[in-house]
């Protein structure tokens, strides 16, 4: 069964609803941060691919374990040399910071990622107490772009403003008709944001990296002492 496609950031009962998706239109978080904010806490930025993971499960959902992700571009590492690194992850709670498995026949979703060091493990990272990873698709031009809507991290900034419509050719764009409820469904259909697509729905719109990037005040890159 595949499970969730990133954790952090969503309550259980909105995680029973959109198995397979990270998706969730929830508006029960008050509190917000800035993609400047989460770059100054962190102690890794990057644009990083979910390569394997080692979780231990209840309930079919992970509850402790580490996931393995590849760096495919670093904005701010301190362990350059560190070309995989491991993120671990303890417990149910707000904005827990765990990864879908691929499967053998498919890539590891892309995200950029936000994670500091494990106090225990310095060549370890955990996740930031506001969510760790924003969920990044592939255009038809091959160029990255943040999945919208946004999920997992509560930003404060207009990213609204920013969004583009693509035609992605990452299959991750894809949702299932099972895999969400009817009520998102058709409020994501009426807003645009996602097309039906083959047996399937298909997500329509993104916020390009690069833009995404311009967000992020160059102090807040700099790797802490």
């Amino acid at each position: 069964m595949r499970i969730i496609s990133l954790i952090s950031g969503f309550s259980r009962a909105c995680l029973l609803l959109i198995i397979g998706s990270s998706v969730c239109l929830a508006d029960e978080v008050s509190d917000t941060i800035s993609l400047t904010e989460l770059a100054a806490k962190a102690d890794l930025v990057a644009v990083a691919q979910v390569k394997d993971t080692d979780y231990v499960y209840t309930r079919s959902f992970p509850s402790e374990g580490s996931a393995f992700l590849k760096i495919l571009i670093a904005y701010k590492h301190n362990q350059p040399e560190a070309e995989i690194v491991e993120i671990y992850e303890k417990g149910l709670h707000p904005h827990e910071c765990y990864f879908e498995n691929p499967t053998v026949f498919e890539e590891g979703r892309r995200y950029l990622v936000f994670f500091r060091h494990d106090p225990e493990d310095p060549k370890n990272y955990l996740g930031l107490a506001e969510g760790c990873a924003l969920e990044i698709l592939v255009t038809e031009d091959n160029r990255y772009a943040l999945k919208y809507p946004i999920s997992g991290i509560n930003l404060s900034d207009k990213l609204e403003d920013l969004v583009t419509n693509y035609d992605f050719r990452d299959n991750y764009a894809l949702i299932t008709e099972e895999s969400i409820t009817p009520k998102l469904r058709d409020e994501l259909l009426t807003k645009g944001l996602i097309i039906p697509y083959q047996d399937e729905y298909k997500f329509t719109s993104g916020v390009e990296l690069s833009s995404a990037r311009q967000l992020i005040d160059s102090d807040a890159l700099k790797s802490h002492n």
